[in-house]
């Protein structure tokens, strides 16, 4: 494994963390600002929001300097928003520090994605991006259990404090291990929008919007439902993030591991399954053991989904990949901001703490049927006899 994978899966380690602990500390941050769990949520949403609108708007600005300079600014810029989140003096400040954080995100994972897969061999793709988010899966096995744990001892503040002690950690192993790459020949931004005009680069993000989101449903409210449905205490939700975080690393390797042999098929597979776990989880979170279960499956088959639906986009993005690569990872966590605003939604219409994995059910549903559709289209294009030219005419 290049040592320039293991740079990319530490910055993904801290960017992991801040993105996911927030949901085991909504009660804390909820009640020291007076506010309510579903307002409290809107730290998620704001977080997504951010990562979707910073994802292109980063990648762009950083068309003119090189990969690996990018990607450090952008540590800087991840560091800066955790270090104002935990100086916030009220909920509209962190919600500022958490949006400020948020722009690096999806601009880091997208050319951190392109640069993974340019270090490998073409048919070690996928494992190579995986290998990248497994900095991503770690953090919700130790950063995010860990941060939640100190969060409740603590404060939340000092766990955005630590956060940000790994933004320069981060920081300083890109500056390190990563090489500082050519940028490749013809590389222009109007190259690069002319991918958008793929139909399967839209289907594949769209697959990645409603797939990824289905999750979010579910895990964004995960300690209110694990504490007021499932029976745990509130000292059990670091250990439940663990289950979680574990889940998310073993699907990722799979994930990784079959999409770099049968793309499609692994998608299928991980789609339908996630929906059918989500729609279980409204009966098996009532019951403190088949709830930890059914936590981990979700997080297996939900991260299973993102080394092959990242793949996906940049195999039909050819030539022109780190800007799609950079908006896929945004339309990830649109998802989740769609997601974490349905399921706060429903909660405040009143159908319970266990209506979001409805909603992320319906999600994973509607994903999988986008996949069928991307493979139908597939087929039919390649069934298509390619135009044959007329042969000239002999005067």
């Amino acid at each position: 494994m290049p040592l320039a994978l293991l740079a990319l899966a530490i910055g993904a380690f801290g960017i992991g963390t801040t993105e996911f602990v927030i949901m085991g500390l909504l009660p804390e941050v909820a009640s020291d600002f007076g506010v309510t769990i579903p307002t409290a949520g809107l730290l998620v949403t704001g977080y997504a929001i951010g990562v979707v609108v910073g994802a292109p708007l980063m990648t762009v600005l950083g068309t003119r300097i090189s990969r690996k300079r990018m990607l450090m600014l952008l540590m800087v810029l991840f560091t800066v928003g955790n270090l104002f989140s935990a100086l916030a003096p009220n909920f509209g400040a962190m919600l500022v520090g958490r949006i400020v954080a948020s722009l690096a995100h999806g601009a880091f994972f997208g050319i951190g994605s392109v640069v993974a897969a340019e270090l490998v061999a073409p048919e070690k793709k996928a494992g190579a991006i995986a290998t990248m988010f497994t900095g991503l899966t770690v953090a919700n096995i130790v950063g995010v259990p860990l941060g939640t744990f100190v969060g409740q001892s603590v404060g939340w503040r000092a766990t955005f404090a630590v956060v940000a002690a790994l933004g320069v950690v981060g920081l300083l192993g890109i500056a390190k291990l990563v090489p500082d790459l050519p940028r490749p020949e013809g590389a222009h931004l109007r190259r690069e929008l002319a991918a958008f005009r793929n139909v399967q680069v839209v289907l594949a993000m769209a697959m990645t919007v409603l797939g990824f989101g289905g999750v979010f449903a579910a895990i964004t409210y995960i300690a209110p439902m694990m504490t007021d449905v499932a029976g745990f205490s509130a000292g059990a939700v670091p250990w439940l993030l663990v289950l979680l975080g574990v889940g998310m690393f073993l699907g990722n390797l799979l994930g990784g591991r079959f999409a770099d042999r049968r793309l499609m098929p692994m998608l299928f597979t991980t789609l339908g399954g996630l929906a059918l776990a989500l729609a279980l989880f409204t009966v098996t979170a009532h019951n403190e053991i088949t709830a930890a279960v059914t936590l981990l499956v979700i997080g297996a088959l939900g991260f299973a989904t993102v080394p092959p639906l990242q793949k996906r986009v940049l195999d039909q993005a050819h030539g022109a990949p780190t800007l799609a690569s950079a908006v896929n990872i945004g339309a990830f966590n649109l998802g989740n901001a769609l997601a974490a605003w349905l399921g706060g939604a429903v909660i405040s219409a009143g159908f319970g703490a266990t209506a979001p994995n409805w909603v992320g059910a319906a999600l994973a549903g509607s994903a999988l049927l986008l996949a069928f559709l991307s493979a139908g289209l597939e087929r039919r294009e390649a069934a298509t006899p390619a135009a044959v030219p007329a042969p000239a005419l002999n005067h």
